[in-house]
């Protein structure tokens, strides 16, 4: 199981984590669910059966990593809430769901297996940012042949609420089991949906004014298999 070390309130605590949720398609409002749909659609990936859904992946995936290795140059990341359940209790990041655009049309659970998943370091209690969470703001940036832009933005409060999400996984009103980490949905994109060099990741809690943030480049590796 991997271990990663995370920053809460100026201390570190290492998180042993063995299970690893991705949940979709969790917009608050159905139109703008069916239009992160249609957005994927556009690129070839067949729409779910149901949603939300969660995707079950491997834990080895999560990452500090300020550089991480994808296949091709098809992927491509998007800003989430994370969950993550420790034994003090359960707490707040941001992450990345970096996904393979391409073999997304293929199969979504392989697509986004395919990629490491970012996460930032820094951790905040879920009782501190519980009572205000609809004010919370996502924000990504892209940059692209040297070119940053925005490439998300908006409250948190357009995707299902945590404990919404936990209900709904676990079948049942609680908290994810210590170990747990779930990324929570993310926003529709600025324009198209594309990848780039480097992507930055930002969640602000404007209540408390403080905010936590990752950045990292994806390197596309070469594959020979496709060279001529």
């Amino acid at each position: 199981m991997p271990h990663l070390d995370f920053e809460i309130a100026g201390a570190v605590e290492t998180g042993c984590i063995d299970s690893l949720v991705v949940a979709g398609w969790t917009g608050r409002d159905r139109s703008l669910v069916q239009r992160h749909i249609a957005e994927l659609v556009a690129i070839g990936v067949n729409p779910p059966a149901m949603v939300p859904c969660f995707y079950r992946l491997g834990a080895n995936l999560l990452t500090h990593a300020a550089t991480i290795d994808v296949a091709r140059i098809h992927s491509s990341g998007e800003v989430e809430v994370v969950l993550v359940s420790l034994a003090g209790g359960l707490h707040v990041a941001v992450g990345s769901d970096h996904t393979d655009r391409k073999v997304e049309g293929y199969g979504v659970t392989v697509a986004k297996q395919m990629c490491p998943k970012p996460i930032s370091r820094g951790l905040w209690s879920f009782d501190e940012v519980e009572g205000h969470w609809d004010d919370l703001i996502l924000r990504s940036w892209v940059t692209h042949d040297g070119a940053r832009e925005l490439y998300q933005e908006g409250p948190v409060a357009q995707v299902l609420s945590a404990r919404d999400l936990m209900k709904r996984y676990l079948g049942r009103p609680g908290i994810l089991p210590v170990g747990t980490v779930m990324y929570c949905g993310t926003l529709t994109v600025n324009g198209g949906i594309h990848g780039g060099e480097r992507f930055e990741i930002e969640l602000e809690d404007p209540r408390l004014e403080r905010k936590l943030t990752h950045a990292y480049l994806a390197r596309g590796l070469n594959m020979i298999d496709e060279m001529g």
